[in-house]
């Protein structure tokens, strides 16, 4: 029955099959949202924000076989543009921000193009390194005496974020936003994962040769793996500078790459839900680690570092206890749920 059940399923249009589950959780969040504090919705929006880049990084790394720790850089990219857009067009239209925001991904696409030709030549730490690079490198230029007045040097640039719509909550219509953002991206990413281009990036991650010898263009098909990530990370910095208010070039340095890279492996590599795993843990673990180091009444020098600590021993930990991800954990525990149902009935 539940072959007949899955390959009823499979028939199903592909947009139907990914859009129902994508509005459905989209409405329940936003449900959600409406019985949460000011504090818990700038949570769930920072969650939503991280989701948007880690989807499209773990499309990058687990589905193209790509290693990027510059995906923090894409996100400056599209903050930037995003702060500079509101900067010299202020608007109190959120469909203009809408615009904005697509602008600002089509901005990190075309800086993930050329990121991805010359990534398409270079393989495992040499395609790490010119990430890295890009990572430390391209964050900086705000700070150069000849770019300071356009993008504001070190005190950045203030985000010009229009007014929610009506007499909604400012920072529930942060959470909306970023929700309604994430719930398009997971939307576009699954119907992407599942179609040709999919199976493409899957074949040139398992074998660069057959795939060449199959047809595929392996380097367009690497290049345009770059576009992808670098589109969503670009719509995530966008979002990131709305819900700060204020982008400066501290915000994104290499430790936003690195952990946008440990949320994607944490939560699952190559898969959708772990990157809304990934997210959740990289958003609430400093919270969690800074409310303990506040319980334990340390001392303040202890209270500052402790969070850091928790937070790199938990990466660590979660990795090596659980290789697949929590992905792979939550499909180990329900395979597991599923064969003690099954073996219940023989047993009587």
């Amino acid at each position: 029955m539940r072959l007949v059940d899955r390959a009823s399923w499979q028939r199903v249009p592909m947009v139907l099959r990914h859009g129902v589950p994508a509005v459905a959780g989209l409405g329940i969040m936003l449900l959600v949202s409406q019985g949460l504090s000011e504090y818990r919705n700038t949570q769930l929006a920072t969650i939503a924000m991280y989701v948007c880049a880690v989807a499209g990084l773990t499309i990058l790394t687990g589905l193209s076989g790509q290693i990027s720790l510059g995906n923090g850089a894409f996100m400056f990219v599209g903050a930037y543009t995003v702060a500079l857009l509101l900067e010299h067009h202020v608007t109190t239209s959120n469909g203009v921000l809408a615009l904005f925001l697509v602008v600002a991904v089509l901005v990190a696409a075309f800086a993930g193009a050329l990121v991805g030709v010359a990534a398409a030549r270079l393989r495992g730490p040499y395609l790490a390194g010119i990430t890295l690079a890009l990572a430390v490198g391209l964050p900086v230029l705000p700070k150069y005496s000849h770019l300071q007045s356009s993008l504001g040097g070190h005190a950045g640039i203030s985000v010009n974020a229009p007014a929610p719509p009506g007499d909604m909550n400012y920072f529930r219509w942060q959470a909306w936003l970023c929700l309604i953002a994430a719930a398009i991206t997971l939307f576009l990413l699954a119907n992407l994962s599942s179609s040709r281009v999919g199976r493409a990036f899957r074949a040139v991650r398992d074998d660069e040769i057959a795939a060449s010898l199959a047809g595929l263009p392996v380097a367009r098909v690497q290049v345009l793996a770059f576009v992808v990530s670098a589109a969503c990370a670009g719509l995530a910095g966008g979002l990131f500078g709305i819900l700060s208010l204020t982008v400066l070039p501290d915000l994104f340095s290499l430790t936003l790459s690195l952990a946008l890279l440990a949320a994607a492996v944490f939560g699952g590599l190559g898969t959708l839900s772990g990157a809304v795993y990934g997210s959740v843990i990289i958003t609430l673990l400093p919270f969690w680690s800074s409310d303990l180091a506040r319980a334990l009444s340390l001392p303040d020098k202890v209270q500052h570092n402790l969070p850091q600590a928790v937070y790199g021993v938990g990466l660590i930990l979660g990795m090596l206890l659980f290789p697949l991800g929590i992905h792979g954990l939550v499909r180990r525990v329900g395979q597991l749920g599923r064969n003690t149902l099954r073996t219940k009935p023989a047993n009587n």
